[in-house]
């Protein structure tokens, strides 16, 4: 296993990591702890630069594998779809968001899983980079800001975060059109 590949196994790795801080942080509720939630988020920033570091060190050393190609983007949705579920229960995120999301997911997943029964594996493509780093940094502002704005104008903040993700909802709605477009003659070759 090559070393970008060891960095989006660690990304696997941090996100049970990642969701023990996340729920000890429960922002907006009496047990809030703002050691933990920050610490959530210097998880998620941790596990979010691996993804930069494993496509960076992948393409300048021509280490691209197919089981990169499948698990990076894989990795990418556990630690992001982690976070949403979090942002949900402490009320930040509306289900429709998640329910986006995870239709997304579950329908680009169909696609590549259709792709690689004929022996093609399907790479993310710029669209679904873009969605997952608009995801990471509306992350990173809801486990940061808190942190470092105290107490002062919590109802601005959520404001702030849930259009941030209502803007994730769109991209992610735009990213899975384009992607399934990119795509259809999978689903005309499947039997």
């Amino acid at each position: 296993m090559n070393l970008p590949n060891k960095l989006t196994m660690m990304r696997v790795v941090l996100v049970p990591v990642f969701m023990v801080f996340a729920a000890f942080g429960q922002i907006g509720t009496a047990a809030y702890n703002p050691y933990a939630h920050l610490a959530a988020g210097i998880v998620f920033a941790i596990a979010s630069f691996t993804d930069f570091l494993d496509g960076y060190l992948a393409r300048k050393y021509h280490l691209v594998t197919d089981f990169g190609k499948f698990m990076d983007p894989l990795a990418d949705k556990m630690l992001t779809t982690a976070a949403f579920i979090y942002m949900l229960a402490d009320g930040v995120c509306s289900p429709v968001v998640l329910a986006l999301i995870l239709f997304r997911e579950f329908a680009v997943a169909g696609v590549r899983m259709i792709a690689a029964g004929s022996g093609t594996v399907i790479a993310a493509n710029i669209w679904g980079k873009v969605k997952t780093v608009l995801q990471m940094l509306t992350v990173l502002v809801y486990y940061f800001v808190p942190f470092f704005m105290g107490s002062s104008d919590m109802l601005g903040f959520s404001l702030v975060t849930q259009v941030l993700c209502w803007l994730v909802a769109v991209v992610t709605v735009l990213s899975g059109a384009i992607y399934l477009w990119q795509n259809r003659v999978c689903f005309m070759q499947a039997k």
